[in-house]
């Protein structure tokens, strides 16, 4: 909800609180009258001056929520601020793709239609990461497909 909406909303309530209030008062000074004059005689009762105190705080708390109302109702909306830090990248030259690797595992695939990649990691001595990379680019060249066999993958070659 939009601080103006809230504004209205807290200014709609306090007015029904003020409303309230007024009218609570003229129920009390009603109760008053018929009792106290009744006790003290017809002259001045001290009950007056409570309830016109009451009164007086009820409607000073309502006349801070009031304020609060109108602060909201005036204030502008809040705009997000965003600060932009700089990062330091640290540049690490890029390793060179070996094309000859590449093209060792495409052929040992391409010999056997379909070869465990485990079997590939023994054949060629490389290591497991190196091994995943090298299909993973392939694959996605649309040469190689990999398929998942229990604990292993087969890779087979796409036709």
């Amino acid at each position: 909800m939009e601080n103006k909406n809230v504004g209205y909303l807290l200014l709609g309530v306090s007015i029904l609180i003020i409303i309230i209030i007024f009218m609570f008062k003229n129920t009390l000074t009603g109760f008053v009258d018929s009792s106290c004059t009744l006790a003290h005689g017809g002259g001045y009762c001290p009950m007056y001056d409570t309830i016109s105190q009451q009164t007086y705080l009820a409607l000073g708390i309502i006349g801070i929520l009031v304020i609060v109302s109108l602060v909201l109702i005036f204030s502008k909306p809040q705009t997000q601020t965003i600060i932009k830090t700089k990062t330091i990248e640290k540049k690490n030259p890029k390793k060179e793709i070996n094309l000859t690797e590449e093209k060792q595992i495409f052929k040992l695939i391409q010999e056997n239609k379909a070869i465990f990649q485990s079997d590939i990691i023994d054949k060629t001595q490389f290591g497991k990461a190196k091994v995943t990379r090298i299909i993973d680019r392939l694959e996605g060249q649309g040469l190689v497909e990999r398929k998942r066999r229990g604990m292993t993958n087969v890779v087979v070659l796409k036709e």
